[in-house]
């Protein structure tokens, strides 16, 4: 179990060094951010936060798009109002300049977000080593 654990989260770290080594920071005027919606109580936002919480800020994907965590249950945010709602926590949404260009629904582990954010990113924001 703690080989296991120990491999899972060196794969992490490696998935993070390398896509932080492919994306590199956008050279665009866009402004984007994740949204994580959440909840008290809700395990995976907790397992979210423990994973990868702390090492967020510090990737290449954590620059382009800074976090901001929202509480499913308190008032929907006025410049958030374009979001369709999330049904389940969590949900991540990708927003370019106020408006969604993606998400993430569910958190099923450190090698799966980062797969999948890594994609948001590079088929979202130029110039973030997609080709476009």
């Amino acid at each position: 179990m703690f080989a296991r654990q120990l491999t899972s989260r060196l794969f992490g770290k490696v998935v993070v060094g390398l896509s932080a080594a492919l994306i590199g920071l956008p050279a665009v005027a866009a402004e984007y951010q994740l949204v994580m919606y959440e909840q008290n109580g809700c395990h995976y936002c907790e397992r979210w936060l423990a994973d990868i919480g702390p090492t967020y800020p510090k990737t290449a994907e954590g620059q382009i798009a800074p976090l901001r965590m929202v509480n499913i249950h308190d008032a929907h945010p006025a410049d958030l109002v374009p979001v369709t709602y999330p049904v389940f926590t969590p949900t991540f949404v990708l927003m370019e300049n106020g408006a969604e260009v993606g998400r993430i629904e569910g958190y099923a582990g450190e090698e799966l977000f980062w797969w999948m954010m890594t994609t948001l990113i590079r088929d979202n924001v130029p110039d973030s080593g997609n080709g476009q």
